[in-house]
């Protein structure tokens, strides 16, 4: 297909502004981009979409043209929805390097341009890829009932014998053709993918995991969708809204291929790429939803950091409670995980874009239910549903057996068709507060007025067969911080490589407005709390915040060295020279709070060897461990070792 035909085909809205002579150009593919620098994912006569989210002065437009133009793009277009027309400069550097450049108008979707070209160009250069486009075009323009990803997977296997999956960066399976990848697997395929990535790899990528080779195709991303903002101050979004080259990687998604695309054909390259521009299509249109819950998010912690009174932020939750947990019955609870990506730079650690970074990155994460496993406090649902808490909080998503709550950690009867419905993050200049809607619990049974009978048999009697069981623990739903952690820490860790790091924190949970403010405050503090450990992924939940461990990672490391050798090097140094294990004797002491029987038990030894062992420890100390000061230093040195 040549660039003429785009030109004279009214419904795609393109307005020529330059380079009329080169109108006779082949378009080869279509991508959308708003990176500075997007030549990593072009391969030569692609018809480039963009928004213009990276012009931030006139400056900007020739390098970006000249980065086109080294990488062989067919031709330019920019949509006129977010300045308007077209500026002069990019015109001008357009004229220079004899791209063509059309302006798109605001009413019209790049999608529908994507559709478009990729119909036209699959069926110039296989059967196969124009019978694959053409039929889910077909379903995709019919709406939800189409069935999404699912369905150009399905004919991939069935007329290409292709088993193929969609899966998020956590490698969290978003559609999929034939039996689910295993949890591991899909989050092995998807560290690969984000590795390549880090490492500027030209896709497809190959790979073996558990003896199969996967040939692992990026899916093109969008713009994020954005949204009005307030003017800097009151915590508000700054006006930039493209996210760092560095972490759009975090945030994409891939198409992973059952095959060794090593020996393919052109043909079947491109056939595979026109997928991952479809499955682009319908990631685009996911991501335009999030729009109002990303609205609603930001305002609500407008408010709250603002200090505005608990009233007005009540009315906000008030109205935000249906569009994120509809149907559920009661007031919600809420709950606030803060997210934090930053990156190395310049010598220093320097936040490079931070905030959008992580508003993606935490979107991808809390729609995972891998990642939030708590069950939902006794809520049913009606018809269970792949990833979505069921009867008593149980679920299940891409083969993951999880102790599910769906999205942002909650599952309920008859919520959303999707997950990502319930997902709403603002965010700030260097941070991602994500709000967390929880199911209301049920009421507790009405315990009978003091004095009065109940009807049939009494409660706990051991000889009643009908007796009422026990009440156990309060189940305890939402987002935790462990679950958080052993769900995105592997893949996550790829693609942060050798100079990037992501911090989380999580709140408990909130019954009214009144207690936001705090939870939010609670999330930033546990989000230092993770800061403060080594490792590129950390979390840490506000549990940690009642206890001896939020003060030790803010201990000064020479304050720590010297501690901890006064301590314990005495013994370290006996322990070499004599292998007399008085450091595991001291462990386990004090694991056994100090019980002499329980200790010796435990190390499978007398009584009197253990006591000796004691002894040496306070000799080559100078420290009595009978004494409560002398045992928690000796617990506090051996926590900061």
């Amino acid at each position: 297909m040549r660039l003429r035909a785009l030109l004279g085909t009214d419904a795609l809205g393109l307005r020529l502004l330059g380079g009329e002579d080169e109108l006779d150009r082949v378009v080869g593919g279509v991508m959308t981009t708003d990176l500075r620098d997007p030549s990593r994912y072009l391969s030569g006569g692609e018809l480039v979409l963009t928004g213009l989210a990276w012009r931030r002065r006139p400056e900007d437009s020739e390098p970006f043209v000249r980065i086109l133009v080294g990488a062989g793009v067919a031709a330019l277009a920019a949509g006129e929805a977010e300045l308007g027309a077209v500026p002069d400069d990019l015109v001008r550097a357009c004229e220079r390097h004899r791209l063509p450049l059309f302006a798109v108008n605001e009413d019209v979707a790049f999608a529908t341009i994507t559709e478009y070209v990729v119909r036209q160009v699959s069926g110039e250069r296989a059967g196969d890829l124009a019978a694959v486009v053409d039929r889910h075009r077909r379903l995709m323009t019919a709406g939800p009932v189409g069935g999404g990803p699912d369905v150009v997977l399905d004919l991939l296997g069935s007329d290409l014998d292709l088993r193929a999956w969609v899966l998020s960066p956590t490698g969290r399976r978003i559609a999929g053709a034939g039996e689910p990848l295993s949890p591991a697997r899909a989050a092995a395929l998807a560290a690969e993918h984000l590795a390549a990535t880090r490492a500027g790899r030209r896709s497809p990528f190959r790979t073996n995991v558990g003896g199969t080779v996967y040939s692992l195709f990026p899916v093109p991303s969008f713009p994020v969708p954005s949204f009005p903002v307030p003017a800097p101050g009151r915590g508000a979004a700054p006006a930039e809204t493209s996210p760092d080259v560095r972490g759009t990687v975090l945030s994409d998604w891939l198409l992973a291929v059952e095959a060794d695309a090593g020996d393919w054909p052109d043909a079947r390259l491109d056939l595979l790429r026109g997928v991952t521009q479809l499955i682009a299509v319908e990631r685009d249109r996911r991501d335009a939803a999030r729009a109002v819950r990303r609205r609603l998010a930001q305002e609500v912690l407008e408010l709250v950091q603002a200090g505005a009174a608990p009233a007005e932020i009540a009315a906000r939750l008030r109205a935000a409670a249906p569009v994120l947990l509809p149907g559920a019955a009661g007031a919600p609870r809420w709950q606030i995980v803060v997210a934090r990506v930053e990156w190395d730079g310049d010598g220093r650690d320097a936040v490079v874009e931070g905030g959008p970074v992580a508003q993606a990155l935490l979107e991808e994460i809390l729609i995972d239910p891998a990642a939030t496993g708590a069950g939902t406090a006794g809520v049913t649902a009606t018809e269970p549903t792949s990833g979505r808490g069921t009867a008593g909080g149980m679920g299940t998503a891409a083969g993951r057996g999880t102790v599910g709550v769906g999205t942002a950690g909650v599952g309920t009867a008859g919520v959303g068709t999707d997950s990502s419905d319930r997902i709403a993050v603002a965010r700030t200049d260097d941070e991602a507060v994500a709000l967390v809607p929880l199911p209301a619990p049920p009421p507790r049974p009405e315990r009978p007025v003091d004095g009065a009978v109940p009807h049939g048999p009494r409660p706990g009697r051991a000889d009643d067969d009908d007796a009422d069981p026990a009440p156990g623990p309060e189940p305890d739903p939402g987002v935790h911080a462990d679950a958080l952690l052993a769900a995105v820490r592997g893949p996550l860790t790829a693609g942060l490589a050798d100079d990037g790091r992501l911090t989380l924190g999580v709140s408990a949970a909130v019954h009214s407005a009144e207690g936001l403010r705090g939870a939010l405050e609670e999330a930033r503090h546990a989000r230092r709390v993770a800061a403060a450990r080594p490792g590129r992924v950390c979390a840490a939940g506000h549990q940690e915040l009642a206890s001896h461990v939020l003060l030790l990672p803010f201990v000064p490391d020479d304050v720590r060295r010297a501690f901890t050798a006064r301590l314990l090097d005495p013994l370290r140094g006996y322990d070499r020279r004599h292998r007399a294990e008085l450091i595991p004797t001291l462990e386990a002491f004090l694991d056994c709070d100090g019980s002499w029987t329980r200790c010796a038990a435990r190390l499978h030894l007398h009584v009197n060897t253990l006591r000796y062992r004691v002894g040496r420890i306070e000799q080559l100390t100078g420290r009595d461990l009978s004494r409560l000061e002398d045992k928690l230093d000796f617990f506090l040195a051996l926590r900061m070792n």
